[in-house]
């Protein structure tokens, strides 16, 4: 894929952009290992001010910056305005409790280990390449950098070909915000270059957000480089709906969880499991309310839903539902793309699911949800976990003893009764299974990068 800007509404390529050379690359990271040097002498105060400083100048240039990101992937420009100040919410987050975070932790006892003290010290590995997506192109980036800086680690952001100037934005954002040279760079390279970066001696650790096909080809290079890494890679979430639930609200949360983002979220509702005794009641309401979206330009604030980011990413959503179509599923609503320029598909509900289908255990990335009857409980978490997939996991239900046997029966890494999964600063986000492993936000994930240094005095 070319690193370019191309229009998804059209298909029109407005820019391109020519990857960095071997001798650029070289010189990055030897900026990186200098930014290195200069920020892990630096004190949690004066990365706090910085990294508020980041945030003081997302919240002034959120619209422009929200723009960019409309016109590379096709987000609503409603939604890319949240993700900008979402953004500068996690960058003052960190500022406020990172030193809290990678404090000094003393053993209570020193004495059972015949020390007058001893204690764990978190100290920053050095500087991380960040392989991110296009479809959160600033959150996704942020979730990593926020955390990284403030422990003192530079970041090296490799981002998707088609948000080029998403990611050149966020090359110069911290810089500007007050942090040393080379504390984080965009290179803009194709993934053909990412091993040769990885294996480089001054990286000392990776973090990917993608594909499962992606995240398993970084996780060997580093996995042969011996150096560690996080990996969020796709989901296929289920969202289960019992006869305690509150119905005409589970529909509508399901909508937003399903469509969010034009559909394109690995944390989006995508398999929707729903208790025989209120299936019908359930699928109408939720059928009626994704046909009543309104598909159209992402730049107008009455949109719902906007085009899918990639031409390929449209073509494989539309042979998912084809091939269900053809082995017997029933769409009951949506189900065929426009005949029209741009990568459009509409809002979809598909019942009838067998395991035949490859709707059935793939992750259907656009806005297409599969709807599932189920008789009972122990059927419901049978289909929720029947798949590779293991990042969210959303439970819908009035009564407290469910709501703990799907707190602890649910394969995810997260789960969220009666709402939508989202990320939150303040909680670890992260997947197990081919969902990936290590965990993003709260206190872990600053913690993820970082030598937890055991200190022992006699």
């Amino acid at each position: 894929m070319p690193i370019a800007t191309i229009d998804p509404t059209d298909g029109r390529v407005l820019k391109t952009f020519e990857p960095l050379t071997e001798a650029q690359v070289d010189a990055s990271l030897a900026r990186a290992a200098e930014g290195f040097a200069a920020l892990r002498a630096t004190t949690f105060e004066q990365r706090a001010t910085w990294l508020r400083a980041a945030a003081d100048l997302l919240d002034a240039e959120r619209d422009d910056v929200a723009r960019t990101m409309t016109v590379e992937m096709g987000k609503t420009l409603v939604a890319a305005k949240a993700e900008v100040a979402k953004c500068a919410t996690a960058c003052r987050f960190y500022a406020e409790h990172a030193a809290a975070f990678l404090a000094d932790e003393p053993l209570d006892d020193p004495s059972a280990v015949k020390a007058s003290r001893a204690y764990v010290r978190y100290q920053p590995l050095g500087p991380v390449l960040a392989v991110m997506p296009w479809n959160f192109p600033l959150w996704q980036a942020m979730r990593f950098a926020a955390p990284a800086l403030m422990a003192g680690n530079p970041g090296l952001l490799k981002h998707a070909s088609n948000v080029p100037q998403t990611a050149l934005y966020l090359g110069e954002l911290f810089e500007r915000a007050g942090f040393p040279a080379g504390a984080f760079q965009t290179l803009l390279i194709g993934s053909g270059q990412v091993e040769a970066v990885l294996s480089d001696r001054r990286v000392a650790a990776a973090t990917l957000t993608g594909s499962e096909g992606a995240g398993r080809a970084v996780a060997a290079i580093a996995g042969r480089e011996l150096k560690k890494t996080v990996l969020e890679l796709g989901g296929s979430d289920p969202f289960v709906v019992m006869p305690s639930a509150d119905i005409n609200r589970a529909a509508e949360v399901a909508v937003t969880a399903r469509c969010q983002n034009n559909g394109q979220s690995c944390i989006a509702a995508k398999r929707f499991i729903v208790h025989t005794d209120v299936y019908d009641a359930f699928a109408t309401a939720f059928v009626d309310r994704m046909a009543a979206l309104t598909v159209g330009d992402p730049q107008d604030e009455k949109t719902d839903v906007g085009p899918l980011a990639t031409e390929q990413g449209r073509t494989d959503v539309a042979e998912l539902v084809e091939d269900a179509v053809a082995k017997g599923a029933t769409v009951l609503c949506g189900g065929t793309a426009p005949e029209r320029p741009g990568w459009w598909y509409p809002p979809t509900v598909v019942a009838d699911l067998t395991p035949d289908m490859r709707m059935y255990r793939e992750e259907v990335f656009g806005p297409v949800a599969g709807l599932y009857r189920v008789s009972s409980y122990e059927e419901a978490i049978e289909v929720a976990n029947g798949t590779d997939f293991g990042l969210g996991s959303n439970a819908w239900t009035g009564d407290a003893a469910e709501q703990e046997r799907f707190a602890t029966d649910l394969e995810a890494g997260a789960v969220f009764v009666n709402g939508m999964v989202t990320s939150f600063p303040h909680l670890p986000f992260g997947g197990i299974k081919v969902s990936g492993y290590g965990r993003e936000l709260s206190a872990q994930g600053i913690r993820e990068f970082c030598n937890a240094k055991t200190v022992w005095i006699g």
